[in-house]
């Protein structure tokens, strides 16, 4: 039996999502994986707004790869069509999901479909600090459009640093 978090993911969107998943591990496992992705068409389904380019965090996406190569083949059946897309098929939903993780980690991006309960797909910092002395940011843009979050914590922060969540110019809708 899938977890809720599988299930959030049976969606009559299911053969859409795949693809974008799909093309978006592809991308990034390819000789070009950490240049970014400016055009990107969003899927039937997504929920909230992807903050263009796609920018992968290099750092991330070498923790992650053995994970994306895995999952990347595990799904190749059925992105290339040799196997049905059916919402009852329990691994293809449990490594769709984890694919989605390790895409999320690596683009700092939620990716959230139609039926989630889940934040809004668009930029997502996490940081977990030890010892803030200095300034830290989790995210600052010119402007953030969409859905955007910034989670940070903190041991402990200096009596002179500062702890900054998210700056901007602009902060609003696109």
């Amino acid at each position: 039996m899938p977890d809720p978090a599988e299930i959030a993911v049976i969606t009559s969107v299911l053969p859409s999502t795949l693809t974008f998943i799909f093309q978006r591990v592809e991308k990034l496992l390819s000789s070009r994986g950490s240049e970014p992705e400016t055009d990107v068409g969003a899927p039937a389904g997504l929920v909230g707004a992807l903050q263009l380019p796609l920018q992968p965090d290099e750092d991330q996406l070498q923790a992650h790869r053995t994970e994306l190569e895995q999952l990347r083949d595990a799904l190749a059946i059925y992105a290339q069509g040799d196997a049905p897309i059916r919402t009852s098929d329990h691994p293809l939903l449990r490594n769709l999901n984890r694919l989605r993780g390790a895409l999320e980690d690596v683009y700092g991006q939620r990716l959230t479909f139609e039926g989630e309960d889940r934040p809004a797909s668009g930029p997502l910092v996490q940081q977990n600090l030890k010892d803030v002395t200095g300034e830290v940011t989790g995210m600052d843009a010119d402007e953030i459009g969409g859905t955007a979050r910034v989670v940070q914590g903190a041991e402990s922060v200096a009596r002179d640093a500062k702890l900054t969540g998210m700056k901007a110019r602009r902060i609003g809708m696109p």
